[in-house]
């Protein structure tokens, strides 16, 4: 699968971690930026991720910043973009099985690599469940 990757300074280096998996796993990771720990503004980067995702460029993203809440509001700014933070391993599962999430956001400054290990691993296996949630995810497009 082909996904792209960004975030702010705060997430760099967990961003660098989440491509080297990513590819590891056998999927095709596009870092959109940024390159280094110089500040820098999330939404920029955050924009970038969910334009790709939204034309088709990519199947899903990535996104990481101190907390995630920056990144995930901005994500979710662009049609047909459904980011979730996850912090925990049944969050990214539920994100994916329920609200067919195509955007994951991770708090790089709260969450260390095995937990987004985890985390990655579990949004990989779910699948949307469809059904009542199918219902639900298609008022959020409305």
């Amino acid at each position: 699968m082909k996904l792209a990757l960004g975030s702010d300074h705060a997430g760099v280096q967990k961003k660098a971690f989440v491509k080297d998996w990513l590819i590891r796993n056998g999927h095709e990771a596009v870092d959109l930026g940024p390159y280094s720990e110089e500040s820098c503004d999330y939404p920029d980067y955050a924009r970038k991720v969910a334009q790709a995702v939204a034309s088709g460029e990519v199947a899903q993203g990535v996104l990481l910043c101190g907390s995630g809440v920056g990144v995930s509001i901005v994500a979710n700014k662009t049609k047909g973009v459904r980011a979730a933070l996850a912090y925990q391993p049944e969050i990214a599962s539920l994100a994916r099985q329920h609200n067919n999430a195509n955007v994951i956001c991770f708090p790089a400054r709260y969450m260390n690599e095995s937990e987004i290990e985890q985390c990655l691993k579990n949004w990989f296996e779910a699948d949307f469940e469809g059904g009542r949630h199918e219902r639900r995810v298609s008022k959020i497009e409305d």
